[in-house]
């Protein structure tokens, strides 16, 4: 499934707290860059490149950051309220809303592309 259907701005907030999410427990750990791609079996590049908010995530790649992590996948995509204003956690949220609603959408075009079809490969 692609995940072309979002447009980029609307990801914007999501990143930079997956961003900072990553780095925050990926520093409580203990873990450099290098250590916590090789315990996700990414490279240290991605890696780099997801914490500088420049890659976005599969949901395979998601889970296997919160993983290694030791974190439930949520955690990386909400911000640590402490950390963050009230704009920020609105627009979070707003924009987790979006993504869901995408997704859930997407879901449906493709459930219903395979009813009318027979096709469900």
């Amino acid at each position: 499934m692609s995940y072309n259907f979002y447009m980029k701005a609307d990801l914007e907030p999501i990143r930079r707290i997956f961003a900072g999410n990553i780095k925050k427990y990926r520093k409580d750990l203990g873990y450099s860059q290098e250590k916590l791609a090789e315990k996700s079996h990414l490279s240290a590049q991605t890696l780099n490149d997801i914490e500088g908010c420049r890659r976005w995530v599969s949901a395979a790649t998601l889970t296997k950051l919160a993983k290694a992590l030791h974190v439930a996948e949520y955690k990386l995509l909400v911000p640590e309220s402490r950390e963050t204003t009230e704009k920020t956690r609105k627009s979070s949220l707003k924009s987790l809303i979006s993504l869901q609603n995408n997704i859930i959408n997407t879901i449906n075009i493709y459930f219903d592309k395979a009813k009318d079809t027979g096709d469900f490969t």
